[in-house]
């Protein structure tokens, strides 16, 4: 029956089905995703479309490919990129297309990457320390800002934009401190709409100007996005902790392709107030990176203080990105996807229209 002119189609109502979807053709092979169905597998759709869905779910004993029809309540499936899920499983045929089937799995969460919390201890006991060594760095910083005053006034004009540079993260990094001294206030950041691309820009510039020697950062945009509702100089140091821990992979005197691609994600939303509403989040901004992931023994605690697979490692820089996501009203999820696999950091938003 076809919809009325301004409703919704269906297709964009099955991407905001909080129920994985996948469409399977005559051959078992997965042709359509919906967004749900790419949190529960922990992949993106280009990399779930064409692969069996053997090679991705172990189903319930009772199911037989050969079965038209299928349904399993409350039944035990293996994600095998990631741990065991109680759900509903249907398998439904699609009457005007033979052999064509759509399989559903409803477990009653969105979302099953790392990084996926509502409330992280972990997180807050990280900015509580910072909190506590802020006043030692403010000092440092403030002698950082009059140098290059002073240096500003003698160099060439060629070398101005960088001592510009300094002052302006210098001011940034400041601000984040006195953030981070009133970590106790239940205060929320000042919010406004901005262009994702703008500050991603002016993160990589920062970055190629100290520890990017490291990097080749390319970028992919959607140069559709809306405006994301997020406060800036935040998003600048998320952006940048990500970047310097792909940096800090790399192999002395070796390099790290890094890219940052940008997407908009219909249907992708957190849950709130124990699933009673839904924030959308479809600005998507990932920071993908070749090398070789977190250890498989850490991934569960990949967002938690003093939790790192670098040997001078600190553990707290991904816990930062966490608790500031989750300021802002976002998520961060950590996966490893494609083939060969990368390590993909993705950062889910609001846009500052509140529109889905």
């Amino acid at each position: 029956m076809a919809l009325a002119p301004g409703l919704p189609s269906a297709e964009e109502m099955v991407a905001a089905s909080p129920i994985a979807m996948l469409v399977l053709d005559p051959a078992g092979s997965i042709q359509r995703v919906n967004a749900a169905a790419e949190m529960l597998l922990n992949l993106s759709a280009q990399t779930i479309i064409g692969r069996q869905i053997s090679d991705l779910l172990v189903m319930p004993d009772a199911y037989r490919e050969e079965e038209a029809a299928f349904a399993a309540y409350d039944a035990v499936i293996r994600v095998k990129r990631g741990a065991d899920i109680r759900a509903d499983l249907f398998v439904t045929p699609l009457a005007e297309r033979p052999g064509w089937k759509v399989l559903s799995v409803y477990s009653g969460l969105t979302v099953h990457r790392v990084g996926n919390r509502a409330q992280s201890g972990g997180a807050r006991a990280a900015i509580r320390i910072a909190a506590m060594l802020a006043h030692e760095i403010k000092n440092p910083l403030a002698g950082i800002s009059g140098a290059a005053q002073l240096l500003s006034r003698t160099v060439e004009p060629s070398a101005e934009r960088l001592t510009k540079l300094i002052r302006d993260e210098v001011d940034r990094v400041a601000s984040l401190i006195d953030r981070m001294e009133g970590f106790t206030d239940t205060r929320k950041l000042p919010l406004q709409a901005e262009n994702i691309h703008a500050i991603i820009d002016h993160a990589r510039a920062v970055a190629l100007s100290g520890f990017g020697d490291r990097l080749t950062i390319r970028q992919i945009y959607d140069p559709s996005l809306p405006d994301v509702l997020v406060h800036r100089d935040t998003m600048v140091q998320i952006i940048l902790n990500l970047l310097k821990n792909a940096a800090e992979t790399a192999e002395a005197g070796g390099q790290r392709l890094v890219t940052i691609t940008t997407a908009f994600r219909h249907g992708v939303s957190v849950s709130l107030d124990g699933g009673a509403r839904k924030r959308p989040l479809p600005i998507e901004v990932c920071v993908i990176d070749d090398g070789p992931g977190a250890p498989a023994d850490l991934v569960d605690q990949l967002f938690d203080p003093f939790v790192s697979s670098k040997p001078k490692g600190q553990g707290l820089g991904l816990a930062l990105v966490d608790k500031l996501m989750r300021d802002m009203g976002g998520i961060v999820q950590y996966g490893r996807e494609g083939a060969p696999e990368q390590t993909v950091f993705r950062l889910l938003l609001p846009r500052a229209d509140g529109r889905i």
